[in-house]
């Protein structure tokens, strides 16, 4: 167990947890009472009461997460369990809040946001003297609900319970999901934003995290944005602003010396804050993962993977994966995650300068690519069986992934028969590429998975702007010129090159396909080759193939959530059969083992990942 072992006879009861809610003591609090959706300024949290459910039923729960807060299983299987884990009971020593916050939405500030779906329960002390905030998602209106109903449903929440549990086995840091708690209560949702809107049961998950403070938390405090015309609610706060980040500071980052009142330790908190974030998001792209609204108001403070929407593991390689069905424009892809963090990390930078030198902010901003670079490279080495450095790395990995695209490859299962190739000793290029065109597709799944955005004549009429626009006189490096109607240039060149494809496509057989993937698995594997054989000598170590395969076997999971997998799980357990979803739970907690039931490490050819999540 990754946090110690925690003592049975010390284990708690729903009734017994200890809490010490430091955020509502150590923060400001709404003055009103008025759960109505409403502007609340001057504070970081309002208090409200959950709204219950009827007839609460335990769809999964997480025994390692909820062990975090010293809860054993005969406690998850208590009869009261489901009510108190969905708010139609109060748990003892808990306090209800939303918390207020506000957020870039796709590029854009959209004033104040909160907790509009999410309560804070409270801050649970373990036996090990480990602080776990708690919060409900689902648990009914807040006032930063807006036109909302504070609910969520069994759909989306199985999703993020089971992707949070997931994550957390993966290695990749991330908030946690103890439980899945489902109703008879339903709601209406328009699901595929078709006009034909169901019935769908009301559903809270418990999410456990050392906090949610995120990036939008300082955006409060923001001034009128010049584009939105929309302020932060506590504009000019900056005694409250102090407040939050010396909060932040005494709670999650003791060690950086000083006060906040000091320049230096508000620049060395924002370093912090940056570098975690970029070894986030290297975690992200070596295993595939696609958040899909990289918002700030969806950014954790402490470097965590949070708030779980319309997400998507990658299954055919392609860089401009885009997994929200709402992301029209491709802000969010697999390619432009790191980038679009680094933005994130420059907007907190905003908040943090209305009280330091914004200078020495973008100071610490100019490591992204350094950090972000040594953290990819060895997550990389590692899933290669690499023990060494080398400058030519980066090229190796970047080749890779270019064999992967055009030969169409799925991204889990390239690792995972790259890692059964004994490169030292008899090797047989022939019986590895072979072995390689297992995981790559026809012509006719290809044009299954290739599926564009914009037509061929308005990706054409789209390039033209972009290219007139380019050459105009004072167009900065970078301007984008359809940004205001939602559109990333990245996109448009993704669906140039689709397009491309598909014309090929058209003109190719089978066997040429054939020789197509056959000669870059075979170019790309004498590659690997030379570079294992020369970290085999660099290393110096006697049992290096033994060395390079445990790596490799602690570096590629065998299984991810993929869509197709959550999918039946979803289906099943909409018919009120919840073996399936806790059946993946013991599966994604064991990702580098190979599961009984095959299809559970096989890709859906056709899904393109995109979904909605409400």
């Amino acid at each position: 167990m990754r946090y110690g072992r925690l003592r049975d006879l010390s284990m708690k009861t729903l009734e017994t947890l200890t809490f010490d809610n430091a955020a509502l003591r150590d923060l400001p609090v709404d003055t009103s009472s008025q759960n109505v959706p409403r502007q609340v300024k001057n504070a970081c949290f309002s208090r409200v009461d959950p709204t219950p459910l009827s007839s609460p039923k335990t769809v999964v729960y997480s025994s390692s997460a909820m062990r975090l807060l010293n809860l054993p299983q005969s406690e998850l299987e208590r009869g009261e369990f489901p009510s108190y884990l969905c708010g139609s009971k109060l748990i003892p020593g808990a306090e209800y809040a939303a918390h207020c916050y506000c957020g870039h939405q796709f590029g854009y500030f959209s004033g104040q946001l909160g907790d509009g779906a999410t309560m804070y329960v409270g801050e649970v002390i373990n036996n090990e003297s480990q602080r776990w905030e708690i919060q409900f998602k689902g648990a009914g209106k807040t006032p930063f609900s807006r036109s909302a109903d504070g609910r969520k449903v069994l759909r989306s929440s199985l999703r993020e319970f089971l992707c949070s549990e997931a994550m957390f086995h993966l290695g990749v840091p991330t908030t946690r999901a103890g439980s899945c708690v489902v109703s008879t209560d339903t709601v209406v949702r328009d699901v595929l934003y078709d006009g034909h809107p169901i019935n769908e049961k009301c559903t809270v998950i418990l999410r456990i995290a050392p906090t949610f403070i995120r990036f939008g938390s300082f955006e409060i405090f923001k001034s009128i944005d010049r584009l939105t015309g929309r302020p932060g609610p506590s504009v000019g706060k900056t005694d409250i602003l102090k407040q939050l980040l010396r909060y932040t500071k005494s709670r999650f980052y003791p060690d950086i010396p000083g006060e906040v009142e000091e320049e230096d330790t508000v620049v060395a908190m924002y370093r912090e804050i940056m570098e975690r974030t970029a070894r986030l998001v290297a975690h992200w792209q070596t295993v595939g993962f696609c958040h899909g609204v990289l918002n700030t108001d969806n950014m954790s403070i402490l470097g965590l993977t949070i708030d779980y929407g319309p997400y998507g593991f990658m299954e055919t390689f392609d860089p401009g994966f885009i997994c929200n069905g709402s992301d029209k424009g491709g802000r969010y892809s697999y390619e432009a995650q790191p980038a679009i963090c680094k933005w994130n990390v420059k907007k907190l930078g905003e908040m943090f300068a209305l009280i330091v030198s914004q200078e020495k902010l973008d100071q610490v901003l100019e490591s992204w690519e350094q950090v972000y670079e040594k953290e990819y490279n060895q997550l990389m080495r590692r899933k290669l069986g690499l023990l060494t450095e080398s400058s030519d790395d980066a090229e190796l990995f970047s080749k890779l992934f270019a064999t992967m695209r055009e030969t169409h490859s799925d991204f889990t299962t390239t690792f995972l028969l790259l890692q059964s190739f004994d490169l030292i000793e008899g090797f047989n290029s022939d019986e590895a590429v072979n072995q390689m065109l297992t995981n790559c597709l026809s012509i006719e799944d290809v044009t299954k998975t290739l599926k564009p955005t914009y037509s061929k004549a308005d990706c054409a009429a789209l390039l033209q702007i972009i290219s007139q626009f380019s050459l105009a006189a004072g167009n900065e490096a970078g301007f984008n010129p359809l940004a205001r109607y939602g559109i990333e240039v990245d996109s448009v060149l993704r669906d140039h090159q689709i397009h491309q494809d598909l014309e090929n496509f058209g003109k190719m057989t089978a066997e040429d396909r054939d020789k197509q993937c056959r000669d870059k698995w075979t170019d790309w594997l004498q590659l690997y080759k030379t570079r294992v054989q020369d970290d085999s000598e660099k290393s110096n170590d006697s049992n290096y193939r033994q060395a390079r395969g445990d790596l490799q076997r602690q570096s590629n999971p065998v299984v991810v959530p993929r869509n197709h997998i959550l999918q039946r799980a979803i289906d099943r357990a909409e018919l009120g059969d919840y073996s399936l979803a806790r059946r993946l739970l013991e599966v994604f907690e064991q990702p580098y083992e190979k599961p009984a039931e095959q299809w559970l490490a096989e890709r859906d050819v056709g899904d393109k990942g995109a979904c909605t999540v409400t």
